[in-house]
């Protein structure tokens, strides 16, 4: 018997961890990565210990780190975490950490390192609707999370937008976030963003996911946004960014029924009709303005 399952699916609060890290007082070394779902909650860590000093290495790794390294990921990402850590577990038992907060941030598709903490310009891009302005998010036939795959016939399940070819490279670095003017003919609605690079070749890889769960009465139309988390990523010229906005990304996140029950133990499921207005939706990149300056992990983690 598991008597705490049930307690940990009720329980939705974020951000008691990090609301307790400025108490803190010994050395933290946070370890993530770009494709990791929890990447956000590691940053966040670092952002608020209160230790004597934070360490911060985010790569374009998924869950498993350099073990199952990510799109995006290139030789200088190769990075031997055990001597990494020993090293900085030595530093950290002598005292000899400097002060502060640091740490390398991976750029992708770049094959270097940023110092970490660095950020972008806000850069906002427009996007031409493809398909799905109107469409039926079906928690039977649910938008899956584990393909990029986008249907062209039948019925739409997602509202589809897209830019323009890129016509120069670019560095997106930093937070992510979408607007939008939106409707939803249920109670309960998830809302999902999901951002796509695509290149000439037509080969897709996954930048950013948000989630949204709004309560609204059925057919009230209302302006909001989505934060996508942060991406580090380099994107060469022609790519497109594809916005996927669904109802569902499954099986990374659990089905909402659209009832308003508990998506874990609803036993009933309703499609919900959705409108998106194509000509609200913005979606807003962090671009660095410069080429950006290239850092060590091996020096700057352990410093």
């Amino acid at each position: 018997r598991l008597p705490s399952w049930a307690g940990l699916w009720r329980h939705r609060e974020r951000g008691r961890l990090a609301a307790r890290a400025g108490n803190a007082g010994v050395p933290l070394l946070a370890v993530g990565g770009h494709h990791d779902p929890f990447a956000e909650d590691t940053v966040a860590l670092w952002r608020a210990w209160g230790g004597p000093s934070a360490r911060l290495l985010l790569g374009p790794w998924g869950h498993g780190l350099t073990a199952a390294p990510g799109p995006g990921a290139g030789p200088a990402h190769r990075v031997n975490l055990g001597e990494l850590y020993a090293r900085w577990a030595r530093r950290a038992l002598t005292g000899a950490l400097a002060p502060g907060r640091h740490g390398a941030l991976a750029l992708s598709g770049g094959d270097l390192w940023l110092p970490a903490g660095t950020d972008g310009e806000p850069r906002t891009f427009g996007l031409r609707p493809l398909r799905g302005s109107a469409f039926t998010a079906d928690p039977g036939r649910p938008v899956r999370s584990d393909d990029l795959t986008v249907p062209t016939r039948g019925l739409p399940d997602r509202c589809l937008l897209a830019t323009p070819p890129l016509p120069r490279p670019l560095d997106a670095v930093g937070p992510v976030r979408i607007r939008l003017r939106a409707t939803a003919d249920t109670p309960s609605a998830d809302w999902i963003a999901r951002l796509v690079a695509v290149t000439p070749e037509g080969a897709a890889e996954r930048l950013a996911v948000g989630t949204l769960r709004r309560e609204k009465p059925p057919g009230e139309a209302s302006e909001f946004s989505i934060g996508l988390g942060r991406v580090a990523h380099r994107l060469r010229a022609g790519v497109r960014l594809r916005l996927e906005i669904a109802g569902h990304h499954f099986p990374a996140h659990a089905r909402n029924p659209h009832t308003g029950d508990d998506p874990v133990t609803a036993d009933r499921l309703l499609p919900s009709g959705r409108e998106v207005a194509p000509e609200s939706v913005t979606l807003t990149l962090h671009v660095l303005a410069s080429r950006p300056t290239s850092t060590d992990p091996a020096k700057e983690i352990p410093r």
